[in-house]
């Protein structure tokens, strides 16, 4: 064959680097048409003087790209897929956000968007560097890296979670830990472990989304509790126990997701005595731990895990993609959860674990936490005051954690047909109807304040509802 591609030993990009990107660019200007059988290895070596292994390196690029598809004996052939093509856009929002899905991930590459109903932390507000301390260490000493590791987690991680608990007044050893792929994996190895399709749950309403869609998925039926700025309505709650009998109670008692909402200590101790009463589970799902304002008590630590699973995650504080989690109960209900967690997904990432312990190992993760702690606060502070200026009620000051709910002031809307047109603006905003089991229309939205430091969204929201 004749040489296509003019390849330079002495130029700065590699002789690997040189193919890959004019093979790229022979497809994007249709030389090489989708399903047609490219040079094998060899005969392109040959044709321009490259070993077979920079040919090797350069087609494997091309199809970890998806650019190229290995079919075994065959050879290489361009793929299917249009290198460039536009992605589709979303659809109506009806029709497309019926859980945290989109709020998640529309818009995430998109340029100049405002997550304002994001339930993540911006990247920047991470300490990037301990990761990359940690990290630089795990390379250090690479081995026990790849294998399969403890199904409980890897044991100096459950210390140190051990020693973290102590300090929200929580007592437990290493047997009552163990980790998860972050707190959404325990939410659902509970679910498995504890129900059976047909069975009420309790949640509050509105609710944690992601918890909604697992519950839906295993078919079990939910019973929404109204939350109020001081925790759930414990009238309401107390009815249903009587009339449905659940099996399990969902709570975040700090820092409520959607509202920002936790708990007062009447609201707990009578949570705690009727969950008892009846013979129901409670499930502490407390993912904002660190970024309470002050010592605030949990469920866990009243009732010292006598009736109440705990779970936690470090997606808030050290990283949200590493997907580090942990629950935490009665040894004997570790045990059950343990088997759900085999029989579903084996050990969670060694990698990840030691990365996560190497940053908790390090000494400035309290110093971080309290950084992100202050922060917040003057996010939400900043955001309740534009929200308010912008024609907006909010729910509750929670001034900390992320999240604030809001609506227009006097008017119970509908949120959805508001974030439709946000969309069209690059603004993500999170409507309500997100965060209820049931098909409900709400006035009801969920802000994020760490992404809510912008003037065209408050100029957005202030001219949409005619302020």
């Amino acid at each position: 064959m004749k040489p296509f591609l003019s390849l330079d030993a002495a130029a700065e990009a590699s002789l690997t680097m040189q193919i890959v990107a004019g093979i790229v660019q022979e497809v994007e200007e249709k030389r090489w048409r989708p399903g047609a059988r490219v040079p094998s290895i060899r005969a392109f070596a040959g044709a321009h003087g490259v070993s077979t292994f920079t040919v090797v390196e350069a087609y494997d690029r091309l199809v970890a790209q998806g650019v190229l598809v290995a079919r075994r004996g065959s050879g290489f052939y361009v793929s299917d897929r249009r290198l460039g093509a536009p992605q589709k856009t979303a659809e109506k929002l009806d029709e497309k956000v019926t859980n945290g899905w989109l709020v998640r991930n529309f818009l995430g590459t998109n340029e100049g968007a405002i997550h304002a109903g994001a339930g993540w932390l911006p990247e920047t507000w991470f300490d990037n560097e301990a990761i990359a301390r940690s990290l630089r260490q795990l390379a250090a000493h690479p081995e026990h890296l790849l294998g399969y590791g403890h199904a409980r987690g890897f044991d100096r991680l459950r210390e140190q979670i051990v020693r973290q608990l102590a300090e929200y007044g929580i007592e437990t050893d290493v047997d009552g830990v163990m980790t998860t792929l972050g707190a959404n994996q325990a939410l659902d190895l509970v679910i498995r472990q504890c129900t059976q399709p047909g069975d009420v749950v309790m949640v509050e309403e509105p609710c944690y989304s992601d918890l909604l869609v697992a519950l839906r998925m295993r078919d079990v039926e939910t019973i929404g509790i109204p939350m109020t700025p001081a925790g759930p309505d414990v009238t309401a709650m107390e009815a249903a126990l009587a009339t449905h009998r659940p099996k399990l109670y969902f709570t975040n008692s700090r820092l409520h997701n959607p509202t920002g909402a936790s708990y007062n200590s009447a609201t707990a101790y009578k949570v705690l005595k009727a969950a008892e009463r009846y013979d129901c589970l409670i499930v502490e799902d407390d993912v904002s731990a660190d970024l309470v304002q002050g010592g605030q008590f949990t469920l866990a630590s009243l009732d010292q895990l006598k009736n109440v699973i705990y779970v936690g995650s470090f997606s808030k504080t050290i990283g949200a993609g590493l997907r580090v989690g942990f629950v935490v109960a009665d040894p004997a209900v570790i045990e059950g959860l343990l088997y759900q967690k085999l029989v579903s997904g084996m050990s969670t990432p060694t990698v990840t674990e030691r990365l996560v312990s190497g940053v908790l190992s390090e000494g400035h993760y309290r110093k971080q936490t309290e950084q992100l702690r202050d922060r917040l606060a003057a996010a939400q502070e900043r955001t309740c005051r534009r929200l308010e200026a912008s024609g907006f009620e909010v729910f509750c000051e929670p001034r900390a954690g992320m999240f604030v709910w809001a609506k227009e002031a006097g008017i119970d809307g509908d949120s959805s047909q508001l974030a439709e047109l946000a969309l069209k603006e690059r603004i993500l905003l999170a409507p309500g109807h997100l965060f209820f089991a049931g098909r409900v229309k709400t006035g009801w939205l969920r802000f994020n304040v760490a992404h809510c430091n912008f003037d065209r969204l408050f100029n957005f929201l202030a001219e949409s509802i005619g302020r």
